[in-house]
């Protein structure tokens, strides 16, 4: 009767069997995986452990192989890996190094594989004696530890209590076949030992040709180096027995097409199994959602534009990575919920925002609005956000979604459009003004001109020395005066626009500049019965600008005071130093500007009232030529009025006009 070894745990110790001969020799007997199962007390004495401990050792723990190139057949791709050289043994004589606790020793054993019935090998290793002679294998001892060593090929079993039920070979790839799963069985060394059909049909391979071939011979050349590290770590690391390990790899079929393979090898003796299955279709799946994707996520990113959604009482919300660069956050930064989102909101779009969703959510409609973002940097983003309604079966809201576009160069691109028509249109209704202004402004004092003029040629009022002309030429000295003012006017806004008009620096007196100004519009003042007075003014004040322009600026305001106030009016100067710059107030008593004009009366040919209805002559070039002269010296004009009750024109200078507008230029 032919019976089959079981081999027994690691830990049971070797024993040592009644008919081995009296005059022991050091032998031991290992399996497949390297591990001693029996050994002769001779043995035991040779490596330094007692008879009952040597059972379950690693016959790699406890020798080397002196010359392993000559001892040892490579294994395949795998080359020389401890506790696998059994399965590469040559069998003959071999010097090994005996690893003992005292010392190592040299010896020379000689090794004779066999094979039992369930096809599984053992190695016998004998202590050859002086002379280079080795005692023959005994039947009596192969009989005990391996009743059945008849050296023939016998089909594997799978050994139960009744050996009625043993399953054959046959038997169990029928079994197998039946599997929609890729599965293999391999040898130590990465050898095909059986595949089931559908691996045959997968890969193109009949059993004739994998069995000339290994496991790793089918992989992706790209994934081999991680395949072989699995393999080896599976095959040879005995802490990895009865441990399942699992990995996706790339495998040419035989028509050369590439396979994607999730694989899972367990351990199991001298052999390893392995089930698959073919994911191909996945990864080409998620191949086509990563591309797709990536192509939204650029499509996004290129327009400016993410999307969102929100489910109604969440207070989270879901963003793409284009809404987190448009708010100038990071997912590892910042959690995008509802409280989040309007703190990063502009103050007066936070409402807006809250109320279009509840709108959306009540009536159930689409929605389209427009809203500022205040990046943490500061930058305020400009956002479109269109949204829709997700609802549930029954009808009602359950999800708002939609997109979110930057529309933050769009929206500035149209501001500068509309401040170019605005410009435009005012230009034009400039010049419409400036035609008006001037129509009315050089007739007036041409008709003075050429009427009192063309009385004295004829001599109407009689010979030349009457006194009236007196008073003729008196009127055509103010008309060409009067003409003399609206030209320079003129000439310096076009030098001013243009960038033309140059300052002479120097330091001046501010003090002495404004009674010097006073004292000019004195009679003018007198004429128009308004009381002209310096309230308050430094002495000692001086500051570096162009005298000219200073001087310029104070008439102006000093003639618009005195024109536009009433008779008995008063008109203020007063002058402060503030540190840092020099203050120059000009008040009135008069007629006020109403607070829609106080804007527009600093631009060219504006005046508060309209060219039909006002009384008082002027180009409307004073004031803009006033705060263009007050810019060029880096300062401002600042204008407080109410209508019948006067108007404060505050005029700041800076100490050194030139250092102030190096400065200005500097921070541009």
């Amino acid at each position: 009767m032919v019976t089959t070894v079981k081999r027994k745990k690691n830990t049971a110790p070797a024993r040592r069997t009644k008919s081995a001969p009296a005059a022991e020799d050091a032998r031991f007997v290992i399996d497949q995986d390297g591990t001693i199962i029996h050994a002769t007390d001779a043995f035991a004495a040779l490596v330094d452990l007692e008879s009952d401990k040597i059972g379950g050792q690693s016959l790699a723990s406890l020798l080397d192989f002196a010359d392993p190139d000559s001892a040892l057949r490579p294994q395949g791709m795998f080359g020389h890996t401890p506790g696998a050289y059994i399965d590469a043994l040559n069998e003959g004589m071999h010097k090994v190094k005996l690893l003992r606790s005292s010392g190592m020793v040299q010896a020379v054993f000689q090794f004779d594989s066999v094979t039992a019935r369930n096809g599984r090998r053992y190695v016998i290793g004998l202590k050859v004696r002086k002379g280079g002679k080795s005692p023959a294998i005994d039947q009596d001892l192969i009989d005990t530890i391996l009743p059945s060593t008849a050296k023939t090929k016998t089909r594997d079993v799978i050994s139960t209590d009744n050996d009625s039920h043993a399953v054959s070979d046959k038997e169990i790839r029928s079994f197998l076949n039946m599997s929609h799963e890729l599965m293999v069985v391999l040898a130590s060394d990465g050898r095909f030992i059986s595949a089931n059909s559908t691996f045959n049909m997968h890969f193109g391979y009949q059993d004739s040709e994998l069995q000339t071939s290994g496991f790793a011979d089918l992989v992706h050349p790209e994934d081999r180096s991680h395949v072989r590290a699995a393999l080896l770590s599976v095959m040879h690391d005995e802490t990895k027995e009865e441990r399942i390990i699992d990995f996706e790899a790339r495998f040419s079929a035989k028509d050369g097409s590439t396979l994607w393979i999730d694989w899972r090898l367990k351990r199991v003796g001298d052999k390893t199994y392995v089930c698959g299955q073919d994911v191909t279709a996945i990864k080409k799946h998620e191949s086509a959602l990563h591309s797709g994707q990536t192509q939204l996520d650029e499509a996004q990113a290129i327009g400016h534009m993410g999307h969102w959604r929100w489910e109604v009482g969440a207070d989270g919300i879901e963003w793409s990575d284009e809404i987190y660069r448009i708010f100038g956050v990071t997912r590892d930064d910042f959690h995008p919920t509802l409280d989040g989102v309007n703190a990063m909101l502009h103050k007066r779009d936070i409402g807006r925002l809250m109320q279009a969703f509840q709108r959306a959510i009540i009536e159930q409609n689409n929605y389209d609005m427009d809203f500022r973002v205040c990046q943490p940097d500061g930058t305020v983003r400009y956002v479109r956000c269109e949204g829709r309604c997700e609802k549930d079966e029954q009808g009602e809201v359950v999800a708002l979604f939609g997109i979110m576009q930057d529309i933050t160069e769009r929206t500035l691109h149209e501001h500068d459009l509309r401040e170019a028509k605005e410009a435009a249109e005012r230009a034009y209704a400039a010049k419409s003004q400036f035609l008006a202004n001037m129509s009315h402004e050089l007739r007036t004092p041409l008709n003075a001109i050429i009427g009192f003029s063309e009385m004295m040629q004829r001599q109407l009022l009689g010979p030349i020395g009457t006194e009236k002309y007196l008073d003729y030429i008196n009127g055509i000295r103010e008309s060409g005066e009067h003409l003399l003012d609206l030209i320079s006017d003129i000439l310096d806004m076009s030098k001013i626009e243009a960038g033309k008009y140059e300052l002479d620096l120097e330091e001046i007196n501010i003090a002495k500049v404004i009674r010097l100004a006073v004292h000019m519009m004195e009679g003018r003042a007198l004429d128009a019965r308004v009381k002209i007075s310096i309230d308050k003014t430094a002495e000692e004040l001086s500051i570096i600008a162009d005298r000219r322009a200073v001087m310029q600026i104070l008439l102006n305001l000093l003639s618009n005071s005195v024109k536009f106030t009433k008779p008995n009016g008063t008109v203020g100067v007063e002058c402060y130093d503030r540190g840092d710059y020099v203050s120059i107030k000009i008040t009135d008593t008069g007629i006020g500007i109403p607070a829609n004009k106080i804007k527009c009366i600093t631009r060219p040919f504006e005046q508060a009232a309209s060219h039909y209805t006002r009384h008082h002559e002027g180009s409307g070039l004073g004031l803009a030529i006033t705060k263009e002269l007050t810019e060029l010296h880096a300062g401002a004009l600042h204008i407080e009025s109410t209508v019948g009750i006067g108007t404060v024109v505050t005029i700041r200078l800076p100490h050194d006009a030139h250092a102030a507008a190096k400065a200005v230029q500097i921070k541009s």
